[in-house]
């Protein structure tokens, strides 16, 4: 049997419908992490529908489990000779919450339903389509050859989307279970639809409140106005201290000095394209001199995602005591993160701005993590998804959002290479979250062809054989 015999075998379960109903299935479970009545549905994701198809792939499973954690984990691993590369997988089977009266009529978030070409349900891009698509890919490479021909482990976690609480404590406690020579996921969304793609960190992500508490109540308008400082116009000139009109950073600490060369020669073949239904670039927005991807991938943004003064609601003629905006700051490898909220707070004391308080989110800080796109295992990686999908892959140097990859770096020390099978305007975290049937099928085929590879002569050399 070979290689061509693997991709055939996936594209066959795709076109049955045997990878829809699997797919459906696991939709079906309403496996919202941020719903704290879901607790039961998200051990059962793991208990009774993951589990079972890992051990039918001959893999050994347990359940784990942190104090810091409010939702358990699966470990699956298949050690098929202890000489051989063993490769990390890793996915989550929560979701954003459903926001079920939000669908388009005739669509729910529970349920896997094809409507105008594409599949719509929550967690079909993010992740449950995703490392369906990878396990599939495993199994059918499992059934062509008999074996994999390499180690596999793969980590799944249930509190990806409320920060990965307990993640990072469970990899320190288990370096040796998790011991690996790459990591090799699916998360987050391609270039383009139509461009198999492969990113090597993230950027990192900072959440932070920014807050004045002027005084107790508000105070009327026409008789205080002029005497009692407002403190929206305050916090509304504080936030526009940190960027300017057009959105560029004016902290220095808050960018790095420089894009390096690899990270830029990538980025010069990557377009961004969020398709039909993306939104429009606008083109002066930002960091001058810097191209769209370049902009996304190779440098910092700071956004403000909510702001609120006075009643918005209701409106009163009153001056408000209290102003408040949610912020956050991705940022990319060269920034320091231990600096980024010392640097915020000498920068609004410096500009008249001390009364603006700041303070942590709850949701964890991601470091800012990327691998040299001139590894070896760059190369190969491409290599074999340009030869199953007969496309150039892009490669990013990081995904321009965030996750939890500052763990397999810093902790497990990996090398990590992501595989997305998502694009931009899959409405991940929106309703009416959907995939092309089209690119799942691409992805099948290219993860199918990449694990075939992995268990064939001409892989890099893994860590221990490079230094011996």
């Amino acid at each position: 049997m070979t290689r061509a015999d693997a991709v055939a075998r996936a594209d066959h379960f795709f076109e049955s419908g045997a990878f829809r109903e699997r797919l459906a299935r696991r939709i079906a479970i309403p496996t919202e992490s941020q719903n704290p009545d879901r607790a039961g549905e998200l051990a059962a994701y793991l208990g009774t529908e993951l589990q079972p198809a890992f051990e039918a792939m001959g893999f050994a499973c347990r359940i784990l489990a942190h104090p810091k954690a409010r939702a358990p984990f699966l470990y699956a691993e298949r050690i098929e000779d202890p000489a051989l590369p063993t490769v990390l997988g890793y996915g989550h089977g929560d979701v954003i919450r459903g926001l079920d009266a939000e669908w388009h009529e005739g669509l729910s978030p529970w349920r896997l339903t094809e409507a105008q070409g594409r599949w719509y349900g929550r967690g079909i891009a993010d992740n449950k389509g995703q490392h369906t698509v990878n396990m599939e890919a495993l199994r059918t490479v499992l059934e062509t050859r008999g074996r994999l021909g390499f180690n596999a482990k793969y980590l799944v976690e249930m509190g990806e989307e409320t920060g990965s609480p307990g993640l990072r404590e469970l990899c320190e406690a288990h370096r040796g279970l998790f011991a690996a020579d790459l990591l090799i996921a699916s998360d987050g969304p391609r270039l383009r639809a139509d461009r198999p793609t492969i990113f090597l960190g993230a950027r990192g992500g900072l959440n932070f409140d920014m807050t004045i508490e002027a005084r107790e109540g508000g105070h009327h308008s026409g008789n205080w106005g002029g005497l009692l400082s407002n403190p929206g116009i305050q916090l509304a000139h504080a936030i526009a201290s940190i960027v300017s009109p057009t959105g560029q950073i004016r902290i220095p600490a808050w960018v790095p000095k420089e894009i390096p060369a690899p990270v830029r020669e990538v980025l010069a073949d990557c377009e961004v394209d969020g398709g039909a239904d993306g939104p429009a670039i606008d083109p002066d927005w930002g960091e001058p001199g810097l191209t769209p991807a370049e902009q996304v991938y190779g440098w910092c943004n700071f956004e403000v995602l909510a702001f609120k003064t006075g009643n918005p609601e209701t409106p009163v003629n009153a001056i408000p005591p209290r102003a408040w905006a949610r912020c956050q700051l991705r940022f990319v490898v060269g920034v320091d993160p231990d600096a980024l909220l010392p640097a915020l707070r000498r920068h609004l004391d410096r500009h008249g701005f001390p009364m603006v308080q700041l303070s942590l989110t709850r949701e964890t800080m991601f470091k800012a993590t990327r691998l040299d796109p001139a590894d070896p295992w760059v190369r190969w990686a491409v290599a074999s998804l340009a030869k199953t999908t007969g496309k150039k892959p892009a490669i990013l140097p990081n995904l321009g959002g965030s996750l939890p990859n500052d763990i397999f770096t810093e902790v497990l020390g990996l090398r990590t290479i992501w595989v997305p099978h998502s694009y931009p305007a899959c409405s991940q975290h929106a309703p009416n979250e959907h995939l092309p049937p089209a690119l799942l099928r691409e992805g099948l085929r290219a993860m199918t062809g990449l694990y075939w590879d992995l268990g064939e002569p001409g892989v890099p050399a893994t860590r221990d054989a490079a230094s011996s």
